[in-house]
């Protein structure tokens, strides 16, 4: 009976599977994301990309949590899973919040450091995509699990760098009374650095729960 029991449950590399998934995802909105910080005409559709990829993982985040609920085995944690996956979904979260407030800001032309740290962004989901596929193995893969979490962590520390430059950068373009200067366009862009920065901080987030679940783990 506990035999057929298992056969009918989720197997635990399912989990694996979504995780896959929904990282993946994570690429997409990010290059979605890079794409809107070209601005111009395309700032419109790239929005929409960003939505969509969001859309797509919300999906993949119900499928993992409805899965932990059925299985009987799975690979780790039932906690880890979920906190895994709700670290996931907060990065591409923090994603679409940032396109929100382009949309509704109609903002079409971006600084020179959102456009960076929107590329290190990139840079952040695909180390994510490598972390979670060694997973499966992870305690084989322990060695470039950490060495994967470390250079995501440098990339949240060159975002904190580039966001404060780009404030700086903001600050003197605008502070200018008159036509020169304009408070509104530091306050949004402001609101866009700030976005763009807790894109990135979500990534650490996630490097930071497979480190969590690799030390319980090997």
């Amino acid at each position: 009976m506990l035999g057929l029991f298992r056969a009918v449950m989720p197997k635990e590399d399912r989990f694996f599977e979504l995780f896959a998934q929904h990282a993946a995802t994570l690429v997409l909105g990010a290059k979605a994301l890079r794409d809107l910080m070209e601005g111009g005409e395309g700032v419109e559709a790239a929005s929409a990309r960003v939505y969509q990829h969001e859309e797509e993982a919300d999906e993949i985040t119900r499928q993992v949590m409805g899965a932990i609920r059925r299985s009987f085995i799975t690979p780790f944690d039932r906690s880890d899973i979920q906190d895994l996956t709700t670290s996931l979904d907060d990065a591409i979260d923090q994603m679409r919040k940032t396109a929100k407030v382009v949309s509704l800001f109609e903002v079409k032309t971006f600084e020179p450091q959102m456009r960076e740290m929107a590329a290190i962004i990139v840079q952040a989901a695909e180390l994510t995509v490598e972390a979670v596929a060694l997973l499966p193995d992870m305690r084989k893969n322990a060695q470039r699990l950490t060495e994967l979490a470390v250079r995501v962590t440098q990339i949240e520390e060159q975002a904190d760098l580039m966001y404060d430059q780009g404030r700086k950068a903001l600050f003197l373009a605008n502070r200018a009374t008159g036509s020169s200067g304009d408070p509104m366009t530091f306050i949004v862009g402001v609101d866009i650095y700030s976005h763009l920065e807790k894109v990135v901080d979500r990534f650490e987030d996630v490097a930071n729960r497979i480190s969590g679940i690799v030390v319980e783990q090997v």
